[in-house]
């Protein structure tokens, strides 16, 4: 049997008006972060997307054909210009973050009133990031590419590679699948 604690504490909380409120907003993040965004996403077919993941300025988003984006993947494409390219056969593993901006350093001002670096992002075809990869503004990785999870890519990585660490560094190769297509989505 609960304690008389126990059951105040669950009544206060259900009695309590900003629980409801906070519901509106929780409709709100969805909406913005999650639903909007992705009906402005070009999609290849066969292309899917879990439903919490959290999408910026999805017109500059484009997916290859097959491609799976996991559970709590971040993509923030830029506000005016960068992009994000995924070629077919991509698969994010869990909780990736690509994001096409970042802000620039410059002295006297605080980081959120300085100006954005906006620069594409394209990731080639039959590529898989594991978890938790953050990959920056600017960046190539190239057809064939596996990036162990945990990895920060901050420069190119060439095609067929396999990358790791902090930031990211080749660590081997794979060979090239002749099966993927390399057209456009």
């Amino acid at each position: 049997m609960p304690s008389l604690s126990k059951v105040l504490n669950f009544a206060g909380s259900i009695l309590d008006p900003r629980s409801y409120l906070h519901i509106l907003r929780l409709i709100h993040y969805s909406g913005y972060s999650h639903v909007r965004e992705r009906g402005k996403i070009r999609k290849g077919k066969g292309s899917g997307i879990a439903p919490n993941a959290s999408l910026r300025n999805g017109e500059r988003i484009e997916m290859g054909r097959d491609c799976h984006i996991g559970e709590r993947c971040y993509l923030w494409a830029g506000d005016s210009t960068g992009r994000i390219i995924l070629g077919n056969f991509v698969s994010l593993a869990p909780e990736v973050f690509i994001t096409a901006s970042d802000y620039r350093f410059e002295a006297g001002k605080p980081f959120r009133q300085q100006p954005k670096n906006e620069r594409d992002i394209r990731i080639g075809n039959d590529v898989w990031l594991g978890a938790r990869v953050v990959v920056t503004a600017g960046v190539t990785i190239g057809d064939g590419c596996i990036v162990g999870a945990g990895a920060v890519v901050t420069k190119n990585l060439p095609a067929g590679s396999i990358a790791a660490g902090v930031p990211a560094r080749v660590i081997g190769t794979r060979e090239p699948v002749t099966a993927v297509e390399s057209s456009p989505p």
